[in-house]
């Protein structure tokens, strides 16, 4: 928890250095996805937020990974209580069925765009059909079928639970996640987690996962998932296993 203060403070450091009046916004996702699932501690969030409003600076959130249920909350934003000015969407919008990304944006900012005359925000694909009924759709489905509250109350909690039990593997230096977001390092020294220098290893389990039916995401020596919101209870235990016969694999390729 001190380290989620200390760094946060380094970002107020920094906007000092730079100079308040030079720093109209700060631009971050909820969780870290692609650069690993970094599940950010709980004095983090609540330090930015003091320090932002302290200099009157915009907060941008990407919400590419995080959005439309990735946490069991609609936003990542929504978990973390961080009310942003602006919110980058894409991924989760149409779960993938077809390219759509947007923005949105919050009255206070759209209000100062649009005095300066039409908010006009677009390229050449801006607004296509096929792409808003897709997503207009998915989002009835969310909604309507109660996908994010299953995520929520059932799904997710349980995920979390199973992943858990591969931290008693040799290989395995930590697991972390939230929601349907999960990460597991992989290290040479469990106890001090020093990591296998040069090996690759992360390839070399992303390998085995793919030879055993099972995707997981190579990020240096971090192997990371993000299963389907649909996911069921039986899926997961399958994931589970599948990941621990990979796990072991690797250490005896490794060891």
């Amino acid at each position: 928890e001190e380290f989620g203060v200390r760094v946060a403070d380094q970002r107020e450091q920094k906007i000092l250095e730079v100079g308040e009046d030079r720093v109209p916004a700060f631009i971050a996702e909820p969780i870290q996805g692609a650069g690993g699932v970094i599940i950010p501690p709980q004095t983090y969030w609540p330090k930015i937020k003091e320090i932002l409003a302290r200099y009157d600076i915009l907060f941008v959130a990407d919400e590419v990974i995080c959005g439309f249920g990735r946490t069991g909350e609609w936003f990542g934003s929504d978990y973390y209580d961080l009310k942003p000015d602006l919110m980058t969407i894409a991924k989760g919008l149409t779960s993938g069925y077809i390219p759509m990304g947007g923005v949105i944006v919050r009255d206070e900012v759209a209000k100062v765009i649009s005095e300066g005359g039409d908010f006009n925000h677009g390229f050449t694909y801006s607004g296509h059909p096929v792409a808003a009924a897709v997503g207009l759709e998915n989002l009835r489905i969310l909604r309507d079928e109660q996908i994010i509250q299953q995520v929520h109350d059932k799904t997710a909690p349980y995920l979390q639970q199973r992943l858990r039990e591969l931290a008693d593997h040799p290989l395995v230096g930590e697991v972390r996640g939230l929601g349907m977001l999960g990460a597991i390092e992989l290290v040479k020294d469990k106890a001090t987690r020093a990591r296998h220098e040069g090996k690759g290893v992360g390839m070399i389990c992303r390998q085995h996962c793919f030879d055993n039916g099972l995707i997981m995401r190579a990020v240096g020596d971090t192997m990371i998932i993000a299963p389907p919101l649909v996911i069921s209870i039986e899926e997961i235990d399958e994931l589970v296993e599948k990941a621990r016969k990979c796990l072991d694999l690797t250490y005896e390729a490794v060891r």
